[in-house]
């Protein structure tokens, strides 16, 4: 049975409250709090604190505040609700700041590509456009066949930079281009949890064995961190959050543990 402490069933309870209101009461709390490109028209400082309470609906609520309950009430007996709570948000936003900042670095590429493609433009170019920047893009290869057939063919290329002009709006400006939800803070929970206990055994549904807290984090992270480099079609998950929640968590833990040892923590 879960030991429910009360910062983490304040957080349960925001984040329903929160889902509820995106979905019934206040449907546009979703675009003006959701975290986009720093510098893009639907972006505001605040989102960097708001995005981590929005979820994109049941199932997405579901998985985070479920790690949230099995890994946030241990912390919270362990440094009291003022200190998990703010560890929480840091984590929190934290890993805004680190997926904003990976974002930007992707926008300025695909900019970069979309300026080299204007000055030089090519079938093969064109393909290699969608490929690096928008896997899951489809529907642009009969262009792109033309365009090699008839590199001077001004139609084509003026619909080239069309297409690719749309591709760079639509990650960088578009509704899409919003990120939302928990998973920052709660890989700060879980790394900070495998920090604390990494030898404390966990059992998990489909598993028939115990696995240490420790393995169980680093897996997961690797994880995060394959997918996050190796984009794959319909991989709308923002790998790059989780790890930069996982990344504060771990700052944040040796500033608190300072040179005293862990008995700072307590």
């Amino acid at each position: 049975m879960f030991n429910l402490t009360p910062t983490v069933r304040n957080l349960l309870i925001a984040n329903v409250l929160f889902l509820v209101a995106q979905q019934s009461l206040l449907p546009l709390l979703t675009q003006i709090g959701s975290l986009y490109p720093i510098g893009t028209p639907l972006y505001y400082p605040w989102q960097f604190f708001t995005y981590m309470f929005l979820h994109s609906g049941w199932g997405h609520l579901f998985s985070n505040m479920l790690a949230l309950l099995v890994f946030g009430p241990r912390l919270e007996q362990l440094w009291g609700a003022t200190r998990f709570l703010t560890f929480w948000l840091v984590c929190g936003v934290g890993a805004g700041l680190c997926y904003d900042g990976v974002r930007a670095v992707e926008i300025y590429r695909m900019e970069q590509s979309q300026r080299e493609f204007r000055q030089a433009p090519s079938g093969p170019d064109y393909v290699g456009f969608f490929e690096k920047h928008l896997p899951e893009a489809s529907g642009y290869q009969d262009l792109a066949v033309a365009l090699d057939r008839e590199p001077q063919n001004q139609a084509y290329i003026a619909q080239a930079n069309r297409e690719i002009g749309e591709a760079v709006a639509y990650v960088r400006d578009s509704r899409a281009a919003g990120m939302l939800g928990a998973s920052g803070a709660v890989f700060g929970i879980l790394f900070a949890f495998a920090y604390l206990f990494p030898n404390l055994e966990m059992y998990l549904l489909f598993i028939p064995f115990p696995i240490k807290a420790k393995y169980l984090v680093f897996v997961d992270i690797m994880y995060e961190l394959y997918r996050g480099t190796h984009r794959v079609p319909g991989d709308d998950i923002a790998h790059f959050a989780h790890l930069g929640g996982a990344l504060v968590a771990f700052i944040a833990l040796k500033i608190w543990e300072g040179g005293s040892g862990r008995e700072r923590f307590r």
